[in-house]
């Protein structure tokens, strides 16, 4: 391989509140590495696109400890981390080819250009419908797997049962596909979603469904016991806090209420502060079951969900049609793309197309 050089982002300063874009405290710095050769089973990827996660927020600053992190932390000095759709130029391995297409779940880097290992990575096949590979980062990746797992194996979703299912971050890469397979897959009879704007909330109704509350809006605890006179079986919890503590007193009680705790995205920027929980006794008095998840645990179940995530789809169960936010730009613009995460400006999953 001839000597070749990258744009890379690398984490300069761990934030402690929300990351910093510019100036002597920015988080991030971009510069040009030399790559290393290529070992046997390594890739030479150009990246097409970048994944962007909230879940990535806690790579490079975290309240856990590291030895506790579901994945290794990003540390000062190395590049920042993200899922990748890559075009492989380069291959040292007998099962990946040049010009094929492939997918990094989080080990990807904000690079141009990226070293993948043929083990850590996922050949990507063509999608029905015409569909665009950048939909391996949301739908058919992480958030949509997640969103399927969350609800069958750790919330207990039921096939056409009469459960009530609301899920939080309702707009956002996961919580679009709670709400979709929880109601058009699953079918199951009630299914809310909580989101940030009368906006959002609009375009989760349009997608499937039966409401949507604006946790914003003054009124929106009583609109939440008024939508759930029956309580709730399963909470899908993707943000904590507020929303966490105003659903504690709808949950079923008598040991029938399950929170699927996927993330926590109003902690992620919070600077150390504690999560306050006025409701936490409801636990207990309800006797629900709170249980913490990441898809990683759960693999062996990804290859049948994600045959039929792809099976709904093209059936016309699933709507993919507004189910990403992507933003064209260059390197330069990929830490402030990703911010947005936190700021409400994506809908569906935030997909960076790199211009280089």
């Amino acid at each position: 391989m001839a000597t070749r050089t990258t744009k890379q982002w690398i984490l300069v300063n761990k934030p402690s509140g929300m990351p910093v874009l510019s100036g002597p405290d920015a988080t991030f710095k971009l510069q040009t590495v030399t790559l290393p050769e290529l070992k046997e089973g390594e890739l030479l990827c150009k990246v097409l696109a970048f994944a962007n996660d909230a879940g990535q927020r806690g790579f490079i600053q975290s309240t856990i400890s590291e030895e506790r992190l579901y994945v290794p932390p990003v540390h000062v000095g190395t590049p920042m981390r993200s899922g990748v759709v890559a075009e492989v130029l380069e291959s040292k391995s007998s099962k990946v080819k040049i010009g094929e297409m492939i997918m990094d779940f989080h080990r990807g880097t904000w690079s141009e250009l990226v070293i993948i290992d043929d083990e850590a990575c996922q050949v990507l096949a063509p999608l029905p419908n015409g569909l665009p590979l950048t939909h391996y980062t949301g739908a058919f990746g992480g958030s949509g797997v997640t969103a399927y797992i969350g609800l069958l194996y750790v919330g207990g979703a039921k096939r056409n049962s009469d459960q009530t299912i609301v899920v939080s971050a309702a707009a956002g890469a996961t919580g679009s596909m709670a709400v979709q397979i929880a109601a058009k897959i699953f079918k199951v009879k009630r299914v809310i979603g909580i989101a940030g704007s009368d906006e959002k909330c609009a375009w989760v109704k349009k997608i499937g469904a039966h409401e949507c509350l604006n946790y914003k809006s003054p009124t929106f605890l009583k609109d939440l016991e008024a939508c759930t006179p029956d309580e709730v079986d399963i909470y899908y919890d993707n943000v904590g806090g507020a929303v966490l503590d105003a659903m504690l007193p709808r949950m079923k009680r008598l040991g029938k209420g399950t929170i699927a705790v996927c993330g926590a995205i109003s902690q992620y920027n919070a600077d150390g502060k504690p999560m306050e929980l006025r409701n936490w006794c409801e636990v207990f008095s309800a006797r629900m079951s709170i249980k913490g998840f990441i898809m990683l645990d759960y693999l062996e179940h990804v290859p049948a969900a994600l045959q039929e995530l792809i099976e709904a789809t093209v059936d016309g169960r699933l709507d993919l049609s507004d189910a990403q936010t992507v933003v064209e730009g260059p390197l330069e613009n990929q830490p402030e793309i990703w911010t947005r995460l936190f700021t409400g400006e994506s809908r569906g999953k935030l997909v960076t197309k790199l211009i280089v």
